[in-house]
């Protein structure tokens, strides 16, 4: 059905209000309408066999279940009952139930490809205006007036002659198999998050890969669809290379490096890493940065090129295990053994300090005011700093060194006047 004969349709629901055929259009499209409300809810109750569950493939199928439900029992009743009222109604809500199920699967793809993403909500209304807006041409038999008002607007690309309206079915196409490639890359990273034994590095480069490629095929595959020849987009293609090498080479660096890191294994999620003055914990390795979370939940965003490019101290790399010792100075008086021990116990009593390597005392040097000692432990759990541990041990340490009778020195110095003899 073209948009003149939907145009048609719509003069013709008008003329229908004066008729009491839509009285029954509309009981029968209410009828309609509540059916496919309830086939909603069944098919949202009714969970699929464990075995071949997938998350994106459920989810798009509820999303789009009412819509595609509605058009099917509205179609239905229209056949069954052209023979004996009028159907406009009908004919009139079947494209606004196709272009809800078209909105509806749109945005689920995008809500799965890009989680979290602030702009979606936005861009879905001004979406949501598109089409109902289209769908409102259509009907009104004002579509192909500007259309021909597309077309009529064109310009040369290389040997191709192109119009508004070639680029705009260019987009449609373009659109349509990004976000196909989409949702099959959302469905072969939901596969490898689910395969256990899988390296987590290697998931994660499979899965970046895969949606790399499946872009680039279904950009391949969409300009072709509605006739522009890829060759045209050679000085695009030109204009881009040039733009890589000289204002985004450090972008296409930190990409690169990127798979670097997850590829080569040098630093894994949940490692402790140094790099420069950022110390943390790697949380997140994107294609651009990778994230440190430190002790106080601060995060520091660092570029992958950096990483792969300077030295980085990664406290965890093949054992989590982490030395740390602790300076204590005491008098020259004091029982040198017994604050030795004094200090390994103190340490030896927190419970994040390992009895495996066991903690020892050790007899660092003699200095001006105290003997310098150090008490030396392992942990096993970097990632949750160390700032909370010293204090513990060091009041430890007071608490028993007070009792003990052990005395800490403060700095002390000598000083002897002399009187030299007078000369006469």
């Amino acid at each position: 059905m073209n948009s003149n004969d939907f145009a048609s349709v719509w003069h013709a629901v008008l003329s229908d209000l004066r008729q009491p055929d839509l009285v029954w259009q509309l009981a029968a499209l209410a009828g309609c309408l509540l059916l496919a409300k309830l086939g909603e809810r069944l098919l949202r109750g009714r969970p699929l066999p464990a075995a071949g569950r997938w998350e994106i493939g459920q989810g798009w199928l509820k999303r789009i279940a009412f819509p595609v439900l509605a058009l099917l029992l509205v179609w239905l009743a229209r056949s069954l009952a052209h023979t004996h009222i009028h159907v406009n109604l009908f004919s009139l809500a079947m494209p606004l139930l196709a272009s809800l199920a078209i909105i509806r699967l749109v945005f689920y793809v995008l809500r799965y490809s890009f989680l979290g993403a602030t702009w979606l909500a936005q861009f879905e209304r001004m979406f949501s205006l598109l089409v109902w807006g289209i769908v409102a041409l259509y009907i009104s038999g004002l579509l192909p007036d500007l259309i021909a008002a597309l077309e009529a607007v064109s310009f040369t690309a290389g040997k191709q002659k192109l119009t508004l309206w070639h680029m705009l079915q260019g987009l449609v196409a373009l659109l349509v198999t990004v976000l196909g490639a989409l949702w099959l890359a959302g469905m072969i990273e939901a596969r490898l998050n689910a395969a256990e034994g899988l390296d987590g590095n290697l998931r994660a480069v499979l899965a970046r890969l895969s949606k790399a490629v499946l872009v680039l095929v279904g950009i391949l595959i969409g300009l072709p669809m509605v006739g522009i020849d890829l060759t045209t987009l050679s000085v695009f293609g030109g204009a881009v290379g040039v733009g890589l090498g000289f204002g985004l080479q450090k972008i296409a660096s930190n990409y690169v490096s990127g798979f670097i890191i997850l590829l080569d294994n040098s630093i894994r999620l949940g490692n402790v890493i140094s790099v420069g003055n950022d110390r943390g914990e790697v949380t997140r390795i994107t294609t651009r940065y990778t994230v440190l979370k430190d002790v106080t939940g601060v995060e520091s965003l660092v570029p992958n090129e950096l990483l792969v490019g300077s030295v980085v101290r990664n406290e965890s790399y093949s054992n989590p295990q982490v030395r740390q010792a602790l300076p204590v100075q005491i008098a020259y008086q004091s029982d040198l053994e017994q604050a030795m021990a004094i200090m390994v116990a103190a340490a030896a009593a927190q419970p994040r300090v390992l009895a495996n390597p066991a903690p020892t005392g050790l007899l660092v040097g003699f200095a001006d005011s105290g003997i310098n000692l150090e008490v030396a432990f392992w942990v096993a759990d970097p990632e949750k700093g160390f700032a909370v541990l010293r204090s513990d041990i060091n009041l430890a340490i007071w608490h028993a060194f007070g009792e003990a009778g052990v005395e800490i020195p403060y700095p002390q110095r000598e000083v002897r006047v002399r009187k030299e003899d007078k000369l006469v």
